[in-house]
């Protein structure tokens, strides 16, 4: 029974453990890089690329991610070219099948161009499970998101059972 028992707290110790790592990786990350080095764009919504090429208007030394579905991409690239985004601050992505995979495909990308602090743009109603993937997914990765919410009309936010 005592084995038992002390296997149960070694566990609960390593999920603790793991679970503190994600908050101290963030912690860090916003530290060392307090203002935004990036903006991710979550797809799906042409609103949102609209949106997200208006407020790059006043932030332009930032590169522009999006993640969308791979059939959304050109209508996207021509959303951002009409409002002057260059090209070559563009980085389109068409892997994404979720909200889930908008971030696991891109985190890599993120952390091997060394962002550690990037907004997140994506409509009000989706941001607090958004924020709550991008905690997980990027937070792992010591990359910490300003949540940028985009209005949206007649849209009840996400139920909390959702979120989790």
């Amino acid at each position: 029974m005592k084995r038992k028992q002390r296997l149960m707290w070694l566990v609960l110790a390593i999920a603790l453990l793991l679970t503190s790592i994600i908050p101290v990786r963030i912690a860090i990350a916003f530290y060392q890089t307090p203002v935004p080095q990036a903006i991710f764009v979550l797809g799906g919504v042409s609103e949102r690329m609209k949106f997200a090429a208006q407020f790059w208007q006043s932030r332009q030394n930032l590169d522009i991610w999006v993640s969308d579905f791979a059939w959304n991409l050109d209508v996207d690239r021509r959303i951002f070219l009409r409002y002057g985004v260059a090209e070559a601050k563009l980085h389109l992505d068409g892997r994404a099948t979720d909200t889930v995979t908008n971030f696991t495909t891109l985190a890599g990308d993120f952390a091997h161009q060394r962002l550690q602090h990037i907004y997140l743009i994506t409509s009000d109603y989706h941001l607090r499970r958004a924020r709550a993937i991008a905690t997980i997914v990027l937070g792992s990765q010591g990359i910490v998101v300003t949540p940028v919410a985009v209005a949206s009309q007649n849209q009840p936010s996400e139920s909390l059972v959702r979120v989790l």
